[in-house]
């Protein structure tokens, strides 16, 4: 009855209001902004549903039956997510911690977002992974021997849930310093050695080719002493990042691409893909190549070059000469960024941007974005920019990795016969790390490589290893969100749908100060996990949590900040710390590195890193120099969230969580101390 009605409301409203449909295609089930009707109009609109609703019905309803609400558990929009349930996992030992998402009352949005559709079959399950009481114990006993052979750590038992969870979806939240590195290398042991899965069937997928190499020469040396043959070409086959692994696809399915990303990278692989996200600003070459795809659409592109004009706010010339002007190259600058650049440029990094949410700048229609008229006018340009930089990349034989990522969905979706399903077979048990630094694009490709293997009755697994405190990487599409709603992207078979869900809880870097300050970093944050890490180590004399130094103007005081960089350098010596690195100085900024850099000893056990790529690294002391600065409201980025449908948060939000979520990772590098350099008035605690 209520969908007979809705379907009644449509066609009616579509009739008293022209662009109903049109805007109710484009915004969902969103409430109406359109104006109210006339009394005559309302009155006849009114008459006709009353009849309607009160007409008898033609076929019995059962009075049992639910109404649909779309996917069973996913969250309402404008909601934190649902509380997590305990793991229901069987594993032998398993530690079972609930974890529940927190988060203050939001703001209604002016316009909700159009929910992404959910996937609506279960990828997983609904049988368990085939683990018996032997399988677990044989582990048990081998792990004890690698233990007193000073191979490996004991792992806790915590750990032992996820080493040998038998679930084929499982989610853990790994908090910092908590150890996960060597738990999945053992849960990877678990699969081959004693679950008898061939490596073939198996991929790991880390974040950057840095910590794919630790990892792999991590899990050699382990194997090596479970005795299994595993060489260092199966290593790299094993262990990939996102990009590399989509790029085995690519080769055989997209002939052979040469990237556009890897243009004037001497160091780039054709097979080890690293991640983008890591890197650092264009090329020459590949700034050269937008700026020749921007000049030909200026000059054969009417309605760019119109675009352009106003873009840049360039009177229309009525001379002979305007047909001949040269593209301008004048700054430009959206609201929101913090820096002007050249037009194709722009168009460039929010094209990125777009995509990483998975959307398709060439489908991209500027009303369906609700934003200003100067950012309808950009994504119109933006559009009719791609299609001639997307025409140059072709007649040169390249591709972008973002493009590659759309075929290949959309091949996968289509059982398509450029995919050859022994090319997906390596990638029927995934086990990813860092997944809370995902994009909505990597989740629509995971969905359709396993779902193809779904399709084919091949045996799956997912198992996703994050923490939604470490996502810092949301201005380059990836969101938090999307590892916190897992349930509602890869839903599992059966009755409740749900992933096992884990907690790796205890922190084995940090003392205990230095923890509780970085979770105070993170009180604001609207959109998290709730848990709380304990300690392994004990404070000693002389530990502490995060010491600020406020009112620091930095030039005038740099000497200072090297002289307490030398002594801490003593300190650590003191200690006898195993740690590698004595300080670790960390700032949001390059240039701020590089200055410090130029002043200090080249003998000291210092490494300088920006916070971003510092995660995963460790010292005896962290000493960061920065004022921990927010991103400022991006109108456009906001309105591209809602147009995705997969956020809850708004961009502006979810850069403000970010914020705190970054001094968190910057807090949580240290092992006995922090020192924070601010010029503001107080820390970041």
């Amino acid at each position: 009855m209520l969908s007979a009605v809705k379907r009644y409301l449509a066609g009616e409203l579509s009739n008293y209001f022209p662009r109903t449909t049109e805007y109710l295609q484009s915004n969902g089930d969103g409430p109406l902004s359109h104006p109210k009707p006339s009394k005559q109009a309302g009155s006849l609109l009114t008459n006709k549903l009353k009849s309607m609703v009160t007409r008898k019905p033609t076929q019995k309803v059962n009075p049992r039956k639910k109404p649909e609400t779309g996917a069973k558990g996913s969250p309402k929009r404008g909601k934190a997510a649902p509380t997590a349930k305990k793991a229901q996992s069987k594993s032998v030992t398993a530690t079972k911690r609930s974890t529940k998402p927190s988060g203050r009352a939001k703001k209604p949005l002016e316009s909700e977002p159009k929910a992404h559709r959910a996937t609506t079959e279960g990828l997983y399950g609904p049988a368990l992974l085939s683990i018996t009481e032997q399988h677990v114990q044989a582990m048990h006993e081998r792990v004890a021997e690698a233990v007193k052979a000073g191979v490996i750590r004991a792992p806790s038992d915590e750990q032992w849930g996820m080493i040998v969870s038998r679930s084929p979806a499982t989610r853990i939240f790994a908090g910092a310093g908590s150890g996960k590195s060597t738990t999945l290398v053992l849960r990877v042991v678990f699969m081959l050695c004693h679950l008898d899965i061939k490596p073939e069937q198996l991929t790991v997928i880390s974040f950057t080719n840095d910590s794919c190499a630790q990892l792999r020469e991590q899990l050699i040396k382990v194997l090596s002493f479970w005795k299994f043959s595993f060489s260092a070409e199966q290593a790299r086959s094993c262990v990939r990042t996102f990009h590399s692994a989509m790029g085995t696809l690519a080769k055989d399915a997209l002939g052979a691409p040469v990237w556009f990303e890897q243009l004037s990278d001497r160091k780039a692989s054709a097979t080890e893909l690293d991640n983008p996200l890591t890197g650092g600003r264009l090329h020459p070459v590949q700034l050269d190549l937008l700026k020749q795809a921007y000049q030909r659409a200026y000059s054969d592109v009417p309605a760019f070059k119109r675009k352009v004009d106003k873009l840049l706010n360039i009177a229309n010339e009525s001379d002979e000469s305007e047909g001949n002007r040269p593209a301008p190259l004048k700054p430009f600058k959206l609201e929101g960024e913090f820096v002007a650049v050249p037009l194709f440029e722009a168009f460039y990094v929010q094209a990125g941007f777009i995509e990483s949410l998975g959307l398709r700048v060439d489908r991209l229609q500027s009303d369906s974005v609700q934003c200003s008229v100067r950012e309808q006018i950009f994504i119109e340009a933006l559009g009719l920019f791609w299609k001639t930089f997307e025409a140059c990349l072709k007649e040169r034989g390249l591709l972008t990795f973002n493009r590659a990522f759309q075929e290949l969905t959309d091949r996968l979706n289509r059982n398509d016969r450029s995919i050859r399903p022994e090319m997906l077979m390596p990638f029927s048990h995934l086990l990813i790390d860092e997944f809370q630094d995902i994009s909505p694009q990597i989740v629509l490709w995971l969905q359709a490589v396993h779902g193809y293997l779904a399709r084919q009755k091949r045996a799956i697994s997912l198992m996703a290893i994050g923490d939604d405190w470490q996502s810092i990487y949301g201005w380059r599409g990836s969101s938090p969100e999307l590892f916190m709603n897992f349930d509602r992207h890869f839903p599992s078979q059966g009755r409740n749908r749900k992933s096992t869900v884990l907690t790796l809880a205890t922190n084995y870097r940090s003392v205990e100060p230095i923890i509780r300050d970085a979770e105070r970093v993170l009180a604001g944050v609207i959109f998290k996990q709730e848990k709380t890490c304990q300690a392994a180590r004990t404070v000693k004399r002389g530990d502490h949590g995060v010491q600020a130094v406020t009112r620091f103007d930095f030039k005038s005081r740099l000497p200072e900040v090297v002289k307490e960089i030398e002594a801490q350098c003593v300190h650590a010596a003191s200690r006898n710390s195993s740690e590698r690195t004595a300080v670790l100085v960390l700032s949001r900024r390059n240039e701020t590195l590089k200055t410090l850099q130029s002043h200090l000893d080249k003998a000291l056990p210092v490494r300088c890193y920006t916070i971003h790529r510092a995660k995963g690294l460790q010292a005896e002391v962290a000493i960061v120099v920065d004022d921990g600065a927010g991103a400022l409201p991006h109108p456009l980025r906001n309105a591209l969230y809602r147009a995705s449908g997969f956020f809850q948060n708004t961009y502006d939000q979810a850069m403000a969580d970010e914020s705190s979520r970054l001094s968190y990772v910057a807090i949580t590098r240290g092992v006995s101390r922090v020192l924070w350099y601010t010029t503001k008035s107080r820390g970041p605690c």
